[in-house]
């Protein structure tokens, strides 16, 4: 037997974190984002956007809306680009590992779409450019996602 999520309008509210930090970028993930959920049947009061400074306080906020019992889903989004020092490592891996624990901890979905570039250029082809949106990607993941927890017996 085969069990996989499908791409039905799913049941439930979903939240998405924004990151406020490379904002030019985040900003069109978050666009991607709500369009893919509007695409799938989530209408707009089903939906509420967190906004936060960056993408190093993204887990925090994900575990506290994943353990709410209010949302089906939490999509996280952010932009990190390398800079010249090490901080691109230390944020990239703690949001990173903060949202996979965020993800395990609530027993939801809480999907990662952060992007974490080598430039400002990779970043723009991502959020929309050459590279699609990874906004819209995400949210279609937790859309997959709460239709195959829903069928597992979440």
């Amino acid at each position: 037997m085969l069990i996989e999520g499908d791409l039905s309008t799913p049941p439930g509210r979903f939240a998405i974190i924004a990151a406020r930090f490379n904002a030019f970028v985040v900003d069109q993930l978050l666009i991607g984002a709500q369009d893919a959920l509007r695409r799938h049947g989530v209408t707009e009061d089903r939906i509420d956007v967190v906004r936060v400074p960056g993408s190093y306080e993204i887990p925090l906020v994900a575990q506290k809306l994943g353990t709410s019992g209010k949302y089906a889903a939490v999509v996280c989004l952010g932009c990190v680009i390398r800079g010249e020092t090490d901080h691109y490592d230390h944020v990239a891996g703690a949001a990173t590992n903060g949202i996979a624990q965020a993800a395990l901890t609530s027993g939801i979905p809480v999907i990662y779409g952060v992007l974490t570039c080598e430039t400002l250029e990779q970043a723009i082809h991502r959020a929309g450019a050459k590279a699609g949106n990874k906004g819209y990607e995400a949210s279609v993941t937790a859309v997959e996602m709460v239709n195959l927890l829903a069928q597992l017996g979440k």
